[in-house]
């Protein structure tokens, strides 16, 4: 591949995480020939990282009604029903898979699932793998699976810049380096953009790269107000600054206290309430940070947090820990519809990088993994519908790639400042002029929605909208914003 600047394949994904390999896989499941692009080697993505677990209504008490009823409460009357329904319906059936796939997940002696507790969730219906190492196991297993495919071109330390446009449609990627991918469908899988934030638990390279070459190829973005902060971030810690701490220690008893030793919030709370509480208390009080206090935890349950800690020279078993927010999951990005297409023909969006409206203004914990698999699947089956795209015309040329966009510290530091918890209208008219394009489009969101809902707080506009329930804020390939019904 490395002396080819050009190749055919039925489909293209682009980011290796959970939502890329498992599109990826289920592709080349039919037969299908697909080329994986990867900016870093593989199992080294954001998902590897990801702490929280699958959810999935496997519990003989639970049941999809009763996830879908969750997912919809944390997502304050602004979740799209058809794509939760959707997500409640088939996760169970894609952890089965994902165990045929050889993914091994905590059991009890009888094999039976170890179910966890999340904030937001009202039964144990969380699947981990490895307690909080949950990620890096799913991507372990399945990117050794995808280098063993012969249908799967692995295409490492390669990053996308521009989607390959003609008359239209998509038909491919361009590469930085020039290569061009040509194919049927192209699926973004490109994760989030939390890491346009200064503050956050995400990898350097979540900077919305996947939601900008849909943009710039003409597919609509929605919901980038909605960016989700999360509460138990380590702070003060050289070396682990935004390190989470995942939500299921909380579930499993660790408490949150203010700078006088006593708790102040419902640890179990949907993330956006618990982390505006431990926001306004450091307000209120001037203190840097909340402390998270796992002592009653069993360590063994989530080793790479305690070691992580470790390393960092905290001992969770013995001491508090502290943390304060950090940008964490984009509930916005690309609209796209019950199978992963977007506006623009021929160019999917999965994972973190989608908007179908399932997380609606508030994650509820532990669903993106199960976005990943069961949209990554949808998505790829869809694909394969899409027409060849032919070969090349008689003396044509692949497009040169565009130039890849990186967010300065500038960027980060003003979207910290005028796009975080709380925000103004004078803020985030500031950010309209900001160099990075997503930044102006986060703005643009933002100010479009005269309101407070979820994770998207406005000072000058505190009260929740009745009025604007179910609706999403749309921005177009000429940056026009405008507010759409989805139900």
């Amino acid at each position: 591949m490395a002396a080819d600047p050009l190749l055919y394949t039925d489909v293209v994904v682009v980011g290796a995480g959970a939502a890329g390999l498992y599109a990826a896989l289920t592709a080349a499941d039919t037969g299908a020939s697909v080329a994986l692009v990867s900016a870093t080697p593989l199992a080294q993505t954001a998902s590897y990282w990801a702490q929280g677990g699958i959810a999935a209504a496997l519990a003989v008490e639970d049941s999809p009604e009763r996830h879908l009823a969750d997912t919809e409460a944390a997502g304050r009357r602004a979740v799209r029903r058809s794509a939760a329904r959707v997500l409640v319906d088939e996760a169970p059936s894609h952890v089965a898979a994902l165990e045929s796939l050889g993914v091994r997940f905590d059991a009890d002696r009888r094999g039976v699932l170890a179910l966890g507790l999340e904030g937001g969730h009202s039964v144990r219906r969380v699947v981990h793998a490895g307690g909080s190492a949950t990620g890096r196991r799913i991507v372990r297993q399945l990117s050794a699976l995808a280098v063993d495919r012969p249908q799967i071109t692995v295409i490492e330390g390669a990053r996308a810049t521009s989607a390959w446009v003609r008359d239209g449609r998509c038909e491919g990627i361009l590469l930085e380096d020039g290569r061009a991918l040509r194919a049927r469908a192209t699926i973004l899988a490109t994760g989030g953009a939390a890491a346009l934030w200064s503050r956050t638990t995400n990898p350097p390279g979540s900077l919305g790269i996947g939601m900008t070459i849909a943009h710039a190829a003409g597919a609509e973005l929605a919901d980038l107000e909605f960016l989700q902060f999360h509460p138990t971030a380590v702070t003060g810690i050289p070396g682990r600054e935004g390190f989470l701490v995942t939500e299921a220690i909380r579930g499993e008893g660790a408490t949150l206290h203010g700078p006088d030793g006593e708790r102040f919030v419902d640890e179990l709370a949907p993330r956006d309430e618990v982390a505006r509480a431990i926001v306004d208390l450091l307000t209120q009080t001037g203190a840097a940070c909340v402390t998270l206090d796992m002592r009653a935890v069993d360590p063994t349950r989530f080793p790479n947090v305690v070691a992580a800690l470790s390393d960092a020279g905290l001992d969770p078993t013995t001491q508090p820990i502290p943390v304060a927010p950090a940008s964490h999951y984009m509930m916005g990005g690309v609209v796209s519809d019950l199978h992963g297409r977007s506006t623009a023909p021929g160019l999917y969006a999965v994972g973190e990088t989608a908007c179908t409206g399932l997380h609606g203004a508030n994650r509820l914990a532990s669903n993106s993994l199960s976005e990943c698999f069961v949209f990554g699947a949808r998505a790829a089956v869809a694909g394969l519908d899409e027409p060849d795209p032919g070969p090349l015309r008689g003396g044509e040329l692949p497009p040169e790639p565009a130039a890849l966009i990186c967010a300065s510290r500038a960027t980060q530091e003003a979207l910290w400042r005028d796009a975080g918890i709380v925000r103004t209208r004078e803020g985030l008219e500031r950010l309209l002029d900001d160099p990075h394009p997503l930044a102006r489009l986060i703005a643009a969101c933002a100010l479009r929605r005269e309101e407070s809902r979820g994770a998207h707080q406005r000072a000058d506009f505190p009260d929740i909208d009745r009025e604007l329930d179910h609706h999403h804020a749309v921005v177009g390939a000429r940056d026009a914003s405008r507010l759409a019904h989805w139900r």
